[in-house]
């Protein structure tokens, strides 16, 4: 009992004196003034920064086509290898006669106008980049009730996988890259 009296004294009187000299800096309300930050933030503050998630697309029914990949020559849709430009239709794959977009024309697009449901988007893969389509042949399916979206083909591959994820009604005419 004696050892616990002689430290109780020592121990307060050391947190006295600690509690004197680093004294926690006064509440913005004590203050007077909003709080002052002596940092910026940067990502690695943030928890919403460090947290990462990936979702990879995959089709939920066997119905739903889905671009698994391209090359030079062709695609892997819904694990089928088509060679070429092809069409992607909600429930199908057809060859596509065209051979680069200089071919994109009215009659190439008539396949698409057809369809029955009509499509809601077509999404246009143009090769490598982004080229321009005839005004006038976006404005016809613009009559027809379709909406293009034309560019280049990664992103139009990817664009046609998440509209059919959304279970979108979209096709897709797709040019091979030249890979140049």
């Amino acid at each position: 009992m004696a050892a616990l009296r002689r430290l109780v004294p020592a121990v307060g009187r050391a947190a006295g004196r600690y509690r004197h000299r680093h004294s926690a800096p006064p509440l913005p309300c004590e203050r007077g003034r909003a709080p002052y930050r002596g940092h910026r933030l940067t990502p690695a503050d943030d928890e919403m920064y460090q947290r990462t998630r990936v979702m990879v697309l995959e089709p939920e029914s066997p119905n739903i086509m889905f671009i698994e990949g391209y090359s030079t020559r062709g695609f892997t849709i819904s694990g089928d290898l088509v060679v070429g430009p092809c069409a992607v239709l909600p429930r199908s794959i057809l060859q596509w006669n065209v051979g680069s977009h200089r071919d994109i024309s009215l009659e190439s697009l008539s396949l698409f106008r057809l369809l029955e449901p009509q499509i809601e988007i077509l999404v246009l893969g143009t090769g490598d980049r982004v080229e321009r389509l005839h005004p006038a042949m976006m404005k016809q399916m613009r009559e027809c009730g379709i909406a293009v979206e034309v560019q280049d083909t990664a992103n139009a591959c990817a664009t046609f996988n998440f509209l059919m994820n959304e279970r979108r009604v979209v096709a897709a005419g797709l040019i091979p890259p030249r890979g140049t």
